[in-house]
Formats: structure tokens, sequence, C-alpha cells
């Protein structure tokens, strides 16, 4: 039976999500900042906590029990409940290095996520698209935090943080991994690819969506 938008069973996945999946407090300043003066916040897929202001009241919703079972007790907790769309931008996914040796990710992402157009043409005419720059050393563990990082998608950990990874078929991750690692080895990656190690930030696939 095919999964739906967002169908991801974090039981397994959401396990050591806390430790990869980091708040980086760069993209945390942009989003903050683009929530102005509202006082009150929904955070839709709200996971484990991570970028919710402490300063504001928030309501979280989160359709995973394993991720909200991680939340901080500081935090509130979060209500169960399911969102069908995210802000992320699925035709530019294709950005990122990885793609090329798993276009099967690509594929399943982009399925996943709307057009910007479509979030945009809903939110209405004062509405803001910005790109949302991925430092070098960014410390939340999403897919595109480690276009520098070659060597940490070896790591078994750092996939399951990674949600996309459960929507391709079995045995498509390990065969990709082996070309990933026989690439680094050989230096065939860096000749591609290496100019990436020293690019401070990244103009990836992540926007802010802000209407106003």
């Amino acid at each position: 039976m095919p999964r739906v938008m967002g169908d991801t069973d974090y039981g397994p996945v959401g396990a050591g999500y806390t430790r990869v999946r980091r708040t980086d407090p760069r993209i945390a300043a942009l989003i903050h900042a683009a929530l102005g003066d509202a006082r009150t916040v929904v955070n839709v897929g709200a996971g484990a906590g991570s970028y919710e202001p402490a300063e504001r009241h928030v309501l979280p919703v989160e359709p995973s029990a394993a991720m909200r079972a991680q939340r901080p007790a500081h935090l509130a907790p979060a209500s169960h409940g399911v969102a069908e769309q995210l802000p992320f931008d699925g035709d530019e996914l294709g950005r990122l290095w990885l793609m090329d040796y798993v276009p099967e990710l690509q594929r399943a992402e982009s399925a996943r996520y709307p057009a910007i157009a479509t979030i945009t043409d809903a939110l209405g005419p004062n509405t803001e698209v910005h790109p949302v720059p991925v430092p070098i050393d960014c410390v939340d563990g999403f897919t595109e935090a480690f276009y520098a990082r070659p060597e940490s998608f070896l790591d078994p950990a750092v996939r399951l943080a990674q949600s996309a990874w459960g929507f391709i078929e079995p045995g498509v991750a390990e065969r990709a991994m082996a070309a990933l690692a026989a690439d680094l080895a050989s230096g065939a990656w860096d000749e591609r690819y290496g100019h990436l190690r020293t690019e401070p930030e990244f103009d990836g696939a992540v926007r802010l969506i802000v209407s106003r």
C-alpha cells in the first residue's frame, strides 16, 4: 500500500532524532525574525521541538508518538495531528549532489511536497519566499546540512534521522552508499564536488515562506 504524503514511521526512524537533528541558531534566527510580533505560533509537524520560540505561545502539532515523546520538558506537549503540506520546495531538491547517487530520493521527496507556487497562491498576495542558506557547520542534520560532509551519509544513524530515506525501496540506500564510499575512497567525489567542502553556505531547497 503506497504511503500518503508525510507518512513516515518515526517509531524506528525517530529514536536517535534529537542527537542528529539539533536546532541550528542561524536558521532559528531567520525563522524567529519572520514571526515578527506574533505572540501565538502553530508549529505544524513540530517533531521534537526544534526552532520553537521560547518567548511565544506555541501550539505544536505532531502525528508521531515517537517524536512527541522526545520533546524536552520545557516545551509545550504536542497535540496529535497530521499535515498534508509542508513548505519545502520539491522542485529544488536536485541542487544537492546526493541526488546524483540516489535519484530515487529526489523522486520520493518531490512527490511529498507541493510546489512553492501552490503554497503562495493559497496564502495570498502578501506572501514572501526567502531562500534559507544552509551553513557549512549546520548542527541540524537534515539532508542538505551535510552538503560539505559527504562521509556523514555513510552513518546509518544520520540517515535514520532523515525521513526521506524511508520512502525508497529496500536496498537502494545500501547500493548508493556503496557507490559513495567508493568515490570517497578513490577521490572521485572530491574531483566532482570537492569545492563544496570549503563553501561557507549552500543554496539548496529550504525556503522560508512568510505571509503578512
